[in-house]
């Protein structure tokens, strides 16, 4: 069985460990990624940034390539054309980008309507001339990530892989479910074996990986060589660092000083009033996970309050409870 506590070397990039955080679009933000490489992930991946958006250099977009603070920083981009994948692989490269991974696994409508990220998968000719242009427009290492397939019917991940290989990407992350089946049902993890059986450069296993137990399940069902955790990190960042030690229990520090910083450095990062608005959701997941039995009424408070210095202290009386009291993560 594969140690999770291990580097693993991609393209000539070593990374500290096999725990990766997952690019989550609207979560994994620059002050995120800090949290979770500070807690100990192997690797830490940003939102997936569009590429021709990018290559329009707007800030919100320019936002998303920041790795300050990051050992190794990772751009996730996506895209249907070969120019753009180009020039944003280029764009990322110049911010300091240590890899570069694309995404063909993304479900949502908005992206798969626009024929990019697991759409791709219904066309491998042209996912295939996508990645042979990102991989010519740079000198870091060039990964990426999918999924089993679009449905059911269609499950082609080990003939992606294969020619992503070929081709020179240095790393393949495989989410054990279709297009179709968005995040309902369970992922198959021993469906991923079948991308082990045909490649020989890293594979990354995702899904609905929780502790440290699903960590060392999934490995032992895929035969990847990593995992990545993704929706489970919503509330608690620190989690991949945590699966990397081997431990399955919630944090063992202040819960409320770490979320309060992790508004603080929102705000810090987006300006206050964008801050406020993209921190919400971040407050709902610290109070779904540790301040179950906060009232409606101070939870209503503290999610619409507009004022930073009453919503840090509300969040921190909120979640100012013996550790006890806090769910676990097993």
């Amino acid at each position: 069985m594969t140690d999770l506590k291990l580097p693993l070397t991609v393209g000539g990039v070593e990374l500290r460990n096999r725990v990766f955080l997952a690019p989550m679009s609207g979560v994994s933000d620059l002050p995120f990624r800090q949290l979770a490489w500070r807690a100990g992930a192997g690797m830490v991946v940003s939102e997936m940034v569009a590429s021709a958006e990018l290559c329009t250099r707007e800030r919100g977009n320019l936002l998303r390539l920041k790795g300050d603070g990051l050992g190794t920083h990772v751009v996730q981009i996506a895209g249907r054309e070969t120019r753009w994948m180009a020039e944003a692989a280029r764009i990322a490269e110049g911010e300091g980008a240590h890899i570069v991974d694309i995404n063909m696994g993304c479900p949502a409508k908005k992206v798969t309507g626009g024929l990019s990220g697991s759409a791709l998968m219904r066309d491998l000719d042209h996912a295939l001339t996508l990645i042979e242009a990102t991989i010519a427009a740079v000198k870091v290492p060039v990964t990426l990530k999918m999924r089993l397939g679009w449905d059911d019917d269609t499950i082609n991940a080990p003939e992606l892989a294969s020619r992503a290989e070929q081709a020179g990407v240095q790393m393949i992350t495989v989410h054990g479910r279709t297009r179709c089946q968005f995040y309902e049902g369970k992922a198959d993890w021993r469906a991923i074996h079948a991308v082990r059986e045909v490649i020989s450069i890293p594979l990354v296993a995702n899904g609905d990986v929780l502790n440290h137990d699903d960590a060392t399940a999934i490995l032992e069902a895929s035969g990847a060589d990593a995992v990545m955790v993704g929706r489970a990190s919503y509330g608690q960042p620190w989690l991949p660092g945590q699966i990397a030690e081997g431990v399955n229990q919630s944090h063992d520090a202040a819960v409320a000083d770490y979320a309060v910083s992790h508004y603080e450095a929102m705000l810090a990062h987006y300006g206050e009033t964008t801050g406020i608005r993209h921190a919400r959701k971040h407050l709902g997941w610290y109070l779904d996970l540790h301040g179950v039995d906060v009232v409606p009424a101070i939870r209503g408070s503290i999610m619409t309050e507009t004022n930073p210095s009453l919503v840090a202290q509300r969040l921190h009386d909120a979640l100012s409870r013996p550790l006890a009291n806090l769910k676990k993560v097993a």
